[in-house]
C-alpha cells in the first residue's frame, strides 16, 4: 500500500483550462468558448455568463465552437444559463459544430431544449 500512495503522489496532473471570449453582434453578446467544458473548466464559463447577465445581457450566444470535450459539469453550466436567462426573459442560443460535443448533447436529449447550430452566422440569422 505504501508503494500505492509514493507512486500516485508522483503522478502530475495537468488541467485544461477554458478560455471565454465575450463580444456582441447586434442584441446578442456572444461567449466563445475554447477547451473542455469539464469539472476545471464549466465554472469559468459558468462565471463569464453569470457576468453577462449582470452587466444586463440577456440574450446570450454561446459559441462552443473551440469545444472540443464536454461532460455533466459542462451540460449543468449551459442548462444553468438557459435558466439564467429565461428568468429574466432572456434567451440562449447554442453553437455546437464539433460532431462529438453535439452527439453528447443529443444523447442527454438537449437538441430537444436547445437550438443546435452548427456555426455562430447561421444562429444569428435566425433569431
Amino acid at each position: 500500500m505504501c508503494d500505492r500512495v509514493a507512486w500516485l503522489s508522483s503522478v502530475t496532473v495537468t488541467s485544461v483550462q477554458v478560455v471565454v471570449h465575450a463580444h456582441t453582434e447586434g442584441d446578442w453578446t456572444v461567449l466563445t468558448v475554447a477547451g473542455e467544458l469539464d469539472v476545471v473548466g464549466a465554472p469559468q464559463l459558468r462565471q463569464s455568463v453569470m457576468d453577462a447577465v449582470k452587466d444586463g445581457n440577456h440574450r446570450l450566444a454561446l459559441d462552443l465552437s473551440g469545444v472540443d470535450f464536454v461532460d455533466s459539469f459542462g451540460i449543468g453550466v449551459l442548462v444553468g444559463a438557459l435558466k439564467r436567462v429565461r428568468l429574466l426573459d432572456g434567451d440562449l442560443i447554442v453553437v455546437v459544430p464539433e460532431p462529438r460535443v453535439r452527439r453528447v448533447l443529443e444523447v442527454c436529449d438537449l437538441d430537444r431544449v436547445f437550438t443546435l447550430h452548427r456555426s455562430l452566422v447561421d444562429a444569428l440569422a435566425t433569431v
